[in-house]
Order: structure tokens, then sequence, then C-alpha cells
């Protein structure tokens, strides 16, 4: 069993529930980690059914991130190297589109325009962290 992916897995797991619990329970207090001030309140909203409902939405955000946490976790203790393998490829992929996402949409949306490239270093270095597996794995194989 590989203790980087291991390791990797529970690193990406800590970041996912504790982003997830920021949503869920801080927003108003998280935002301005991912927006600036002003345009957090421009997200939540004027009006307080539009309030309720892009709170209600980012909650459910947060529930998904927390879920997607706690799969790592699980997954962490696989010990099927071809599993790993497939795993790692497909959270790499995931990184990969969610960057473009971001650099071809999100850039267009003028309140969340001048934080986009800042988000997508993020994905880059987040993929990249899975990447790290790949190299890790190759080394013990040929080794």
């Amino acid at each position: 069993m590989s203790a980087s992916f291991r390791l990797i897995c529970l690193l990406h797991a800590a970041v996912d529930i504790a982003a997830g619990s920021l949503m869920m329970f801080y927003l108003r207090e998280g935002g301005p980690f991912g927006q600036r001030i002003d345009v957090t309140g421009k997200i939540l909203g004027s009006k307080p059914h539009d309030h309720l409902l892009i709170r209600t939405s980012e909650a459910l955000v947060g529930m998904c991130f927390v879920n997607i946490g706690l799969m790592l976790f699980m997954v962490s203790f696989a010990k099927d190297r071809e599993f790993q393998n497939f795993f790692v490829k497909g959270c790499v992929i995931i990184h990969a589109l969610m960057a473009l996402w971001r650099l071809y949409f999100e850039q267009g949306v003028e309140d969340l325009a001048w934080a986009w490239p800042r988000q997508v270093v993020g994905d880059v270095l987040l993929g990249m962290s899975w990447m790290f597996f790949f190299v890790w794995s190759w080394r013990e194989k040929y080794d």
C-alpha cells in the first residue's frame, strides 16, 4: 500500500471537510476568503428571499464538500494499486476541468473576474499534488 496515496487523500479530505464546514455554517464570515467583502454582499442578494435561497444553495454545496472529504477519507484506506492509479487519474482530470471552467467561464462573470487567476493556480496545485503520487509510485515501481 502506498503511504503517499493515503497522505494525499487525507490532506485533501481535511481541506474539503474544513471548506465544506465553513460554507455550511459560516458563509458570511468565510466569504471574504473566497471573494471580496463587497462581492460577497452582491452574491448573497438584496432581497430576503434571494438571501435565503443562496444561503441554502451554499449550504448544500458545503455539504457536498464534506461528503467528498469523507469519501476521500474512506478511499485513503484502499489497498489496490490499480484502483489508486485509476482514482488519482480521475482526480487530476477533475482539477484540470475545474481550472478550465474557471479560465473560460468564471472570468466572464464581472463580480468574480478578479479572483479566477488565484483559483486557477489553486486548482493546478491541487492537481499537481495528485501528480506527485504518480511520480512517487513510478519511483517505487522502477527502483
